[in-house]
C-alpha cells in the first residue's frame, strides 16, 4: 500500500496564475539563457518572470501563429492568455477581458471547485485508476489463506514460507525491475490515455489469468506480469491528472490517488470477505479464491471502456508538437478560450525552457545527481523517505493481516472482517491529508507519526502474549494494528510521495522520480517476500518489534537528515537542500535538545532553532542558525518573519485581493 500521489516535471507547472509579484528575485526572462542546470531550473519555476504584458502579448500572438491558430477569436485568446499567465500581471488591469472572463478567472481562486464536467470526467479516471491499484494489492489478502494450502505451500518450513512470500509479492519484484522502467518509452508511444489503457488491460488480463491457476508457480507468473500493468499506471495516472486540472486545483487532484487507492485497498478487502462463502460447485482446488482474486478486474475493465471518452494530456500533445489537438483538448477541460490558450501558452514556454536545461546538464544529469550538494541531499531525504514507507510495516498488515488475525486464533470470518476494518480506517483517515499535510508541514508530520506508528506496532507484537482465552487477546492486537493505520494514514502514507516530488530540482526532476518509484516498490517486494519468514522465525512479538524499531530509525533519519520543504519556492527549495550535512544533524539536535526542553521540562525561555538555509550567514561549522526566545511574549527573529510574511505575500496575495474585489462589486453601497 503506497502512497502513490506522484508528480513529476511533466505535472510541475504549479505555479499560481497572477498572484501578484512575487517576493523572490526575479528570474532571468525568457529570452536569457540560464549558465548552469540550477539556474535554468529556477528559470523552469518563474519563465515569465520580467516580461511586460506587451511583450507577453507578443509572444501570444506568435505562438497562436506558430499553432495554426489564426482565426481573430484564437488569436485575442492568446494575447490575454499570454498576458494573465504571468505572475507580475493582475488581470483585473487588463480592459479587454469580457465580464464573463473575468468572472471565470475570479471564480479559479474563490470558487476552485467549479470546473467544466469534462474535467471531473478526467477525474473519475483518474480514482478509478487508483481503485484499481488498490484492489490489485490487498485481493490476495484473504485468497492466500485458501490458494496457499490448495497449491501445498501452506506449511512451516522454509520452503512453504519463502514460496508463499515470493508468490505474494511476485508484482513488486515486476515492478522494481521492469514496469517503472517502461512508464517512459509507453507515455511516449501512446500518451497518457493510451498508457493507462494498456496498464489497466494487462492488469484486467493478469487478474483473469489468477483466477485460473492451479499451481504456486503458475500464480506467481501471473502475479509477475501484474507489476507491468502496476508501475506504468501508479506513475501515469497522478501526471495525468495533473497537466489536465487547472493551477489552483492540481494539488488537490494529485492528492486524490492516495485517497482513491486507499479506497481500493478498502475494496481489495470486501471483495475477500463477499466470495469467502461462495462454494465451490465442483471446480477443483476452489473456487472462491479464484473469484476474489478475479475481481480485481473489473475495475480495470470499467477504465479501459471509459479512457478514451476524456481528452488527452495537453501537454503530451504539446511534445508531438499537436499545438492544434492540445487546444482544442484544454478548451474541454476548461470554461473559456482565454483560460486555454493561457495554460497552453505557459504549457509551452515551459518545454522551451526544458529543452533549454535539458541542452545544459545533457548527459550528465545522473552524475549530477550526486556530485551537486543540493542535488545529493535531496537524493538522501527523498530515498530514505521511500524506503521507510516500506519498512514502517505498513504493507504487512496490507498483504498479510489476514493472516495474521488468523494466526491470533480468530476464525477465517472474523480475519477478514477484521481486515476489511483496517481498510476503511486506512481510507477514512487519508482525508485529511489533504489538510494536514500542508498545514502542519511534511518533517513535523513524520517526526510525530513515526513515534506512535512504533508504538502501535509494539503494542500489536506484545498482545501476542496474552492468553488466547482472554478476550483482550484478539482485542488488542486489532486495536494496535488500527492504531497504527490511523497514523500511517496522514503521515508516512502520503508524505513520501510529495516530498519526493518537490525537493528535486525540476531539471532532474523525472529521473529523481524514477528512482524514488523504484526504491518504494523493491523495498514493498521485499517486506512482501521476507514476512511469512520472519513471522516463523521471529514470532509475531519479534516480527512488529523488528518494524517498530525501524520506525524509530525513520524517526532519527527524519530529524537529522529531512529539511522541511512546506511553502517553499523552487529558489527556497535549492538554498534548504544546499546546505552541508554536518549542519543539518546539528539543527536535528538541537531541535530535539529544544523540544524535550520546552514541552517536557517546561521551560518557556529556550530558544527554538531555526532551520539553515545556504547564505543564512552562517560559516559552515558556526551554528544551526537563528534562534528566537518562545514562551510569553515570544519573538521569532526578523529574518524567520519576512520570509514569512514575503511567502504569505506571494501564495495569498492574489487570491485576498480577487476576493477583495467580488465582495466590493457585490457590496450595494459600493455600486450606488
Amino acid at each position: 500500500m503506497d502512497s502513490h500521489h506522484r508528480a513529476s516535471s511533466s505535472g510541475s507547472e504549479t505555479r499560481s496564475h497572477n498572484h501578484g509579484p512575487s517576493p523572490s528575485k526575479p528570474t532571468a526572462p525568457l529570452d536569457t539563457p540560464a549558465t548552469d542546470p540550477l539556474a535554468a531550473s529556477r528559470k523552469l519555476a518563474h519563465p515569465l518572470d520580467g516580461l511586460t504584458p506587451q511583450r507577453l502579448a507578443e509572444m501570444g500572438e506568435a505562438y497562436a501563429h506558430k499553432a495554426g491558430l489564426t482565426s481573430d477569436e484564437d488569436i485575442r485568446a492568446f494575447r490575454l492568455g499570454a498576458m494573465i499567465a504571468s505572475n507580475d500581471v493582475d488581470y483585473n488591469t487588463i480592459d479587454d477581458l469580457t465580464e464573463r472572463e473575468r468572472t471565470v478567472l475570479e471564480r479559479e481562486v474563490t470558487h476552485k471547485w467549479s470546473n467544466p464536467p469534462m474535467l471531473y470526467w478526467v477525474v473519475v479516471i483518474c480514482s478509478l485508476c487508483a481503485a484499481v491499484q488498490g484492489m490489485d494489492e490487498t485481493v490476495v489478502n484473504g485468497a492466500q489463506s485458501f490458494y496457499k494450502t490448495q497449491f501445498g505451500i501452506s506449511g512451516t518450513s522454509p520452503r512453504d514460507t519463502w514460496l508463499l512470500g515470493l508468490t505474494n509479492s511476485a508484482p513488486y519484484l515486476c515492478c522494481a525491475l521492469i514496469g517503472c522502467w517502461l512508464t517512459d518509452p509507453l507515455n511516449k508511444a501512446f500518451g497518457r490515455r493510451g498508457t493507462i489503457f494498456i496498464s489497466c488491460l494487462i492488469s484486467a488480463l493478469a487478474c483473469f489469468h489468477q483466477a485460473f491457476t492451479n499451481t504456486w508457480w503458475h500464480m506467481f507468473l501471473a502475479r509477475f506480469y501484474l507489476g507491468l500493468g502496476i508501475g506504468p499506471k501508479s506513475a501515469t495516472t497522478p501526471i495525468f491528472a495533473a497537466e489536465c486540472s487547472p493551477p489552483k486545483l492540481r494539488g488537490a487532484l494529485v492528492m486524490q490517488w492516495q485517497m482513491w487507492t486507499a479506497f481500493g485497498i478498502m475494496m481489495g478487502y470486501v471483495a475477500d470477505l463477499a466470495f469467502y462463502f461462495v462454494p465451490d460447485h465442483g471446480i477443483e482446488l476452489g473456487l472462491n479464491w479464484r473469484l476474489m482474486m478475479g475481481s480485481a478486474m473489473i475495475p480495470a475493465v470499467v477504465v479501459c471502456c471509459l479512457a478514451y471518452v476524456c481528452p488527452e494530456s495537453p501537454r503530451w500533445y504539446l511534445t508531438k508538437e499537436r499545438h492544434s489537438d492540445a487546444y482544442a483538448a484544454l478548451c474541454q477541460l476548461r470554461y473559456e478560450k482565454v483560460q486555454a490558450a493561457r495554460d497552453l501558452f505557459y504549457m509551452h514556454t515551459l518545454l522551451e525552457v526544458e529543452k533549454e536545461t535539458m541542452a545544459i546538464s545533457k548527459g550528465s544529469r545522473i552524475k549530477e545527481m550526486f556530485t551537486i550538494r543540493r542535488n545529493r541531499n535531496a537524493v538522501v531525504a527523498s530515498s530514505g523517505l521511500m524506503f521507510m514507507q516500506q519498512f514502517c510495516g505498513v504493507n504487512v498488515i496490507a498483504y498479510y493481516s489476514s493472516e495474521i488475525f488468523l494466526s491470533a486464533g480468530v476464525g477465517e470470518v472474523g480475519a477478514l472482517s477484521a481486515s476489511l476494518g483496517f481498510g476503511v480506517i486506512n481510507w477514512l483517515f487519508a482525508l485529511p491529508a489533504f489538510y494536514t499535510i500542508d498545514t502542519f508541514g511534511r518533517r513535523n508530520l513524520l517526526l510525530t507519526t513515526f513515534p506512535l506508528m512504533s508504538l502501535s506496532l509494539l503494542f500489536t507484537g506484545f498482545s501476542f502474549w496474552i492468553p488466547e482465552s482472554s478476550s483482550a487477546h484478539i482485542g488488542c492486537i486489532a486495536l494496535g494494528i488500527y492504531l497504527f493505520g490511523i497514523v500511517y494514514s496522514p503521515g508516512e502514507g502520503p508524505v513520501p510521495f510529495t516530498y519526493s516530488a518537490e525537493a528535486y530540482p525540476l531539471y532532474i526532476r523525472p529521473i529523481g522520480m524514477s528512482l524514488a518509484t523504484a526504491i518504494t516498490w523493491f523495498f514493498n517486494f521485499v517486506l512482501a517476500v521476507t514476512w511469512p519468514s520472519l513471522l516463523q522465525a521471529f514470532k509475531p512479538q519479534g516480527a512488529f518489534g523488528w518494524y517498530a524499531a525501524w520506525n524509530l530509525v525513520g524517526w532519527v533519519f527524519v530529524l537529522l537528515l529531512v529539511p522541511e520543504t512546506k511553502e517553499r519556492t523552487l529558489e527556497e527549495l535549492d538554498r534548504v537542500f544546499d546546505v552541508s550535512l554536518g549542519r543539518q544533524v546539528r539543527f536535528g539536535l538541537a531541535q530535539a535538545k529544544w523540544f524535550v526542553g520546552r514541552w517536557i521540562l517546561g521551560r518557556k525561555g529556550a530558544k527554538k532553532p531555526v532551520a539553515p538555509i545556504n547564505g543564512d550567514g552562517f560559516e559552515e561549522g558556526e551554528g544551526v542558525g537563528e534562534e528566537y526566545t518562545s514562551g510569553d511574549g515570544e519573538k521569532e527573529n526578523e529574518n524567520e518573519n519576512e520570509k514569512k510574511e514575503a511567502s504569505f505575500q506571494h501564495s495569498e496575495g492574489r487570491e485576498r485581493a480577487v476576493r477583495d474585489g467580488v465582495k466590493e462589486r457585490e457590496d450595494p453601497s459600493n455600486r450606488a
